[in-house]
């Protein structure tokens, strides 16, 4: 058990010989209603551990806002793991930086650097690992805050990432080391880590580290990432990605002659008219089963994510016009999401039949169709332990039944199925999932408190001897 509480006939225990301590453990443990007992007991001091460090949960969410790392291009991404190392080697983590050379944008100027910290327990058992991404995504207009300062207000703290997901990383680490402070002599051992570019695609981060095996079954056996899902909801996974760009090929013209020319841009255009007449309503049809939030993304989606025609853009310090050109190139990148009940094949024929469709209506059309990057959708089954005990934990802290939902995008944990062959993975933390990306980014500060003894209480059900 995590400590002895007092029980009437067995105050000061402590001070007892070890034979009388074994034989008042053994008469409470008879006691009617003793394990309920034992596990109140247990929430509440966890409860009273998290609510004497909520400033600390707040100073340390407010010190990671303040480090701005940026996706892209992916700033900073150093000194937020060696301040977290900092902070996680004085609460007895051992700690390691690891550097995902040679992965997706990792160059000398932006390194990919990853944390992963690992406390050991009293006695063997399993390890319970929290995951969080540590870049944020650009700013954006729109702020009336500073979204770097990590202000407090109204019971809320403000930043870019506060929501996604520096709050949650704060949550993770208070309930660890509250969690250790309580029971001590826990078995197993507590991961923390702190990864990058997780908002484009986590190939620096959760994949590195999955592909060098520290996601691998045999040294982890649960995984939360505590995205920001809403506290009462346990995420089980998300939708499926294909991330393609189309192109559509020309001929290079004088501008006042485009009759010499082919113009590229017209023949995107009849593509986009034909998705507006065929694709898009045919996505309206497709539902799936997953608890998919929010309710829109229950369908099949495509998003038109960037297009780009003719000219290069030109320098900001150039001030003249562009020259008179037909253009003989335009691409278009697509962010497609289905659903658990597609195939990815399917998912790709569509929009080569389309593509063929335009094709037969212009005798000049030609096209390219590139891959960039796909992902399939996963689930957690509802019965895995992780789920049952983060479902118990939120029952006790937060009094309700939890929601199970998911993710209309993907997020790490794609990588520790795909590649760590882990399946026992799910998403929960505090933060509104609505406000991810937004101007004036916030969590609430008791949303954290709550998650955090969340999590705390699925340690002590998880790890406690």
């Amino acid at each position: 058990m995590c400590y002895v509480p007092d029980m009437g006939n067995v105050t000061s225990i402590y001070i007892f010989p070890a034979f009388v301590f074994a034989k008042c453990c053994i008469a409470a443990s008879k006691l009617p209603h003793y394990g309920s007992y034992m596990a109140e007991m247990t929430q509440e001091r966890l409860s009273s551990e998290i609510e004497a460090r909520r400033d600390q949960l707040i100073a340390l969410t407010q010190d990671l806002i303040r480090i701005p790392t940026l996706n892209p291009p992916g700033l900073n991404y150093r000194e937020i793991c060696a301040f977290l190392a900092e902070r996680l080697a004085k609460s007895g983590f051992s700690v390691e930086m690891v550097r995902a050379e040679g992965a997706p944008a990792d160059s000398a100027k932006h390194p990919r650097w990853n944390l992963i910290a690992r406390h050991e327990g009293a006695n063997p058992g399993e390890c319970v690992h929290f995951n969080s991404h540590h870049d944020v995504v650009e700013v954006g207009h729109g702020w009336t805050v500073d979204p770097f300062g990590g202000e407090v207000k109204d019971g809320r703290v403000y930043g870019r990432g506060a929501c996604d997901m520096k709050g949650g990383l704060a949550a993770s680490i208070i309930a660890a080391e509250a969690f250790i402070a309580a029971c001590p002599d826990y078995r197993g051992a507590i991961e923390i880590s702190a990864t990058a570019d997780e908002e484009s695609g986590g190939y620096g981060g959760v994949a590195y580290l999955a592909e060098k095996g520290y996601f691998s079954p045999d040294r982890v056996q649960h995984v939360i990432i505590p995205e920001p899902l809403n506290k009462d909801r346990i995420c089980l996974g998300h939708r499926g990605v294909w991330w393609a760009e189309i192109e559509t090929k020309g001929r290079i013209a004088h501008g006042s002659m485009p009759f010499l020319g082919d113009c590229a841009v017209r023949h995107m255009g009849a593509v986009l008219e034909e998705m507006e007449a065929t694709l898009f309503p045919l996505l309206a049809t497709k539902r799936t089963a997953m608890p998919v939030v929010p309710e829109g993304a229950k369908q099949s989606t495509m998003n038109i994510n960037a297009i780009h025609g003719g000219e290069p853009e030109q320098d900001p310090d150039y001030t003249g016009l562009p020259a008179p050109c037909v253009p003989d190139r335009c691409r278009i990148t697509l962010d497609r999401r289905f659903l658990i009940e597609e195939d990815i094949a399917e998912v790709k024929a569509e929009v080569t039949a389309l593509m063929e469709r335009v094709k037969a209506q212009r005798p000049s059309f030609d096209y390219e169709i590139r891959d960039l990057f796909e992902v399939q959708p996963t689930m957690t089954d509802q019965d895995a332990p992780v789920v049952r005990t983060v479902t118990q934990a939120i029952q006790q802290v937060l009094d309700t039944v939890p929601e199970y939902v998911v993710s209309p995008g993907t997020y790490d944990q794609k990588h520790i199925d795909r590649i760590g062959r882990l399946k026992n993975c799910i998403a929960y933390g505090p933060g509104i999932l609505d406000l991810a990306h937004q101007p004036d980014e916030w969590v609430g500060i008791d949303d954290m408190v709550d998650s955090a003894k969340v999590m705390a209480l699925t340690l002590a059900a998880l790890l406690s001897p």
